[in-house]
């Protein structure tokens, strides 16, 4: 099953919220909701294996956060980090979730770990799912607006979405499947091929709203238990993981091998190995 819940966020944007189990039928003092946040490009979607399992025990929430999947895509002037800050709080309080359980890959990581920061009474947990705290620069951002002109959109099938992803993708080092199902995710089909269901424009936006500057303040200011997960071959450092995990009060570190930056699409099984244990301590604490 997926059910979709509706959500008015920051500016009154209308924000798609999806369930993919039903909740188990517990009290919710003892087995927090959970909000999902996916990344840059992403969709509430790529969390529902990582939702499914975790229906078990929790309320699983995963948020198609503004301009992504099916949310609305207001104008470029509305992706700023308070928006996607306040659409994320906008989820926790309207969907009854909080004190609730934030689990973010990439930039929705960063989300998670701002509104921790900004609002500790919501949040009684936080993993964050490779994501820098340091600041990427200029360099970072052109190589991603280059990267976007090089990909051969309209894409034919999905077939070639998940090869060239998988494959062809000059970003590519090895051959990487999970990669090409993440964005054949992404994908809707139009009169004259397949094409991202967001704007290449409106994720540089976002993009360019947190690559200028480091996140380690917000951090320090993270009261709740947070667990740093990092892909091996991810684009989180083992480095700057432990020193994230020294920077957050409460912090612990894990690691996740024969894995990229999609960790949770990568290594399913091993993603959930790394995370269950955190939250039953999170239940038991």
């Amino acid at each position: 099953m997926a059910r979709r819940i509706d959500v008015r966020g920051a500016g009154g944007v209308g924000l798609a919220a999806w369930e993919f189990a039903d909740p188990p039928k517990t009290d919710p003092e003892h087995e927090p909701g959970v909000l999902l946040l996916h990344g840059l490009m992403g969709r509430a979607s790529h969390w529902a294996a990582t939702a499914r399992w975790l229906s078990e025990r929790h309320r699983a929430v995963a948020l198609d956060q503004r301009g992504h999947g099916q949310s609305e895509q207001p104008p470029q002037v509305a992706y700023t980090r308070d928006a996607y800050i306040d659409d994320a709080e906008a989820a926790v309080e309207q969907l009854g979730l909080g004190p609730a359980v934030l689990i973010g890959h990439a930039m929705g990581a960063l989300t998670a770990w701002q509104l921790a920061a900004k609002r500790p009474d919501l949040v009684r947990a936080l993993i964050i799912c490779d994501m820098r705290a340091s600041a990427l620069g200029g360099a970072s951002q052109r190589e991603w607006a280059d990267w976007f002109k090089t990909w051969p959109v309209p894409f034919a099938t999905l077939a070639d979405v998940r090869k060239w992803f998988g494959e062809d993708d000059p970003w590519v080092d090895r051959p990487n499947p999970a990669r090409g199902a993440f964005f054949a995710e992404v994908m809707h089909e139009s009169a004259d091929g397949w094409r991202p269901v967001f704007e290449p424009e409106r994720m540089l936006k976002s993009r360019e709203t947190w690559v200028y500057d480091a996140h380690w303040e917000e951090l320090a200011q993270v009261r709740c238990p947070a667990l740093v997960v990092r892909g091996l071959d991810g684009e989180l450092g083992r480095a700057e993981a432990q020193e994230m995990v020294r920077v957050l009060p409460r912090g612990q570190y894990a690691e996740v091998t024969d894995a990229g930056h999609f960790v949770h699409y990568d290594q399913p099984d091993a993603w959930r190995a790394v995370i269950e244990p955190f939250l039953d301590a999170v239940l038991m604490g």
